[in-house]
């Protein structure tokens, strides 16, 4: 089951997802109990997390709607469907409590970026938070090219675990029976920031650099929709693709993760408690554009795609 959240003629609703048509989940419980003559007790909520498992009060009642529209794709009547490219899609959690993602999660991509590879046992997951409520970014709305430091922005495509259960010290071997679902976040990257340039050498110049430069308005995107647990009886078997104006740039798949999504999760969670709607990225793959010395301009359009999920699609413009 693919969930999303949109606006269509001035109604922000949630629907089942598809790439050509969405149902929104009143309009397809009407069409189901029309058709069928049985009520389905769907929540009224514009939270998606109540549609999802493990905890979503929605949850089976949503997922036998899915399942009843996935068996009647073409038959349903008109006014239950539509057209995919006619809605803005939203962020699925728009304002998570918090947002982690991973650096240096897939070796080849520590590798063109000049690193060495490594095995897990040899290391830690590298986490890091973006500020959600600025950096995260509709489907569809742009990434801006910042006019302090234009000239080397960067994607990331990114498989987006959310969390739909309150865990603390979860072990890895439990950790996936806390995940609502995935979604496809681009973790877009400033390589060159560099605040003060005059500046007096630090230590930590470097570091801080690349963190601040993940921090700039709409450097989030997020979407097209979730893509519910029960859906991906595994998440290192995924296929990801990004391209930049319909031209390959990153092709691997999630099992080239140096820490799977399980490892992860009890990881952060080791950390701190994790809540429902906390999202986490889980790194980027190999084919970034600073391997080659190519970054996004004005005109651009990226297209961030996971198999299973859908296609997250980010035009740029500048500031």
């Amino acid at each position: 089951m693919r969930l999303c959240k949109f606006t269509h003629e001035g109604k922000t609703q949630l629907g089942i997802y598809g790439e050509e048509t969405i149902v929104s989940l009143e309009a397809g419980r009407a069409a189901y109990e029309t058709a069928t003559h049985e009520k389905l007790d769907l929540p009224t909520s514009d939270n998606v997390l109540d549609f999802l498992p493990p905890d979503g009060r929605g949850f089976a009642a949503a997922q036998k709607l899915a399942a009843w529209v996935e068996r009647n794709d073409g038959k349903l009547p008109n006014s239950a469907e539509i057209a995919t490219k006619n809605v803005q899609l939203h962020v699925p959690v728009p304002t998570p409590r918090k947002l982690f993602l991973l650096a240096g999660n897939y070796n080849e991509h520590i590798q063109e970026g000049g690193g060495a590879a490594t095995e897990r046992t040899e290391t830690f997951p590298y986490v890091f938070m973006k500020p959600p409520t600025t950096t995260l970014t509709d489907p569809g709305k742009p990434v801006v090219i910042p006019k302090v430091s234009p000239n080397a922005i960067d994607w990331e495509l990114e498989l987006c675990v959310i969390i739909g259960r309150k865990c603390k010290g979860v072990s890895e071997s439990e950790a996936l029976n806390y995940v609502a679902g995935y979604t496809v976040v681009n973790d877009i990257s400033n390589r060159k920031f560099r605040p003060n340039p005059e500046r007096k050498k630090r230590e930590k110049d470097a570091f801080f650099d690349w963190l601040h430069g993940k921090w700039h308005d709409s450097f989030c995107p997020m979407g097209p929709c979730v893509a519910s647990a029960d859906s991906i009886s595994d998440p290192q078997g995924l296929e990801m693709r990004l391209l930049l104006n319909n031209e390959v740039r990153q092709n691997a798949l999630t099992r080239q993760q140096i820490f799977p999504v399980a490892a992860v999760i009890e990881f952060v969670s080791n950390i701190v408690t994790l809540e429902p709607g906390d999202v986490i990225s889980t790194g980027t793959p190999a084919g970034v554009g600073s391997s080659t010395g190519t970054f996004v301009k004005p005109g651009d359009v990226l297209h961030a795609s996971i198999a299973g999920i859908g296609t997250l699609t980010s035009p740029v413009v500048a500031e």
